[in-house]
């Protein structure tokens, strides 16, 4: 039912994919399904060990962030942590959406994206070597791609909007998938703040 890779990128990420789930919710994605499945085998392990992350990256993007209070991840975090089966909070909260939501279908998704797949690539990053990261939480609701990066103490972030729009960027870019279809948020078990990811097709390549 879940399958299931480690990868050491640095250090260990547990990849996760909930099969049934990830064909009935798909069944308009067929390439995020693909993909999913495929990149257990196919991952570029050498991209992960050097260059940037997108958890790492520091700029401004205007972004129409928005808190909601009493969001469905936020209850699936109050209920991960208390469950609390695994030693971080992390894991609790990501295993537990896994197991237990309808909407959720993969844990730390290996993505990455490539130099020549972002047009000033090199003056946004500073660097020609691929940008990487791991998406916390994927989810599927109304044939919408939810990226959500779980933050323990999510109001006092100030970058995890960056990191998000930047995860979709790059499985936008791994899948095919219009950019329009995804929607990005992080998260604690009180607040939700989510935002559509910048529009920025005048830097990505067509």
């Amino acid at each position: 039912m879940i399958l299931h890779k480690s990868f050491k990128h640095g250090w260990f990420y547990h990849y996760r994919v909930h099969i049934p789930k990830t064909e009935s919710l798909c069944y308009n994605l067929q390439s995020l399904k693909e993909y999913l499945l495929q990149v257990r085998n196919n991952c570029p392990d050498e991209y992960f060990q050097y260059g940037p992350r997108s958890s790492r990256l520091k700029m401004n993007l205007d972004l129409d962030l928005k808190l909601i209070k009493g969001h469905e991840v936020s209850e699936l975090a109050y209920l991960g942590l208390k469950n609390a089966r695994f030693k971080t909070a992390h894991s609790n909260v990501q295993m537990f959406m896994l197991q237990n939501d309808d909407k959720t279908i993969s844990i730390e998704v290996p993505i990455w994206l490539l130099s020549d797949e972002l047009s000033n690539y090199e003056n946004i990053l500073m660097t020609k070597e691929p940008l990487t990261g791991h998406i916390d939480v994927l989810r599927i609701e109304d044939n919408k791609i939810w990226i959500w990066d779980y933050k323990p103490n999510a109001r006092r972030e100030k970058y995890a909007s960056i990191q998000t729009n930047f995860y979709a960027l790059m499985l936008s870019k791994r899948t095919g998938l219009p950019l329009d279809i995804f929607r990005c948020g992080y998260f604690d078990e009180k607040d939700a703040f989510i935002f559509r990811p910048k529009m920025v097709s005048s830097l990505l390549k067509e």
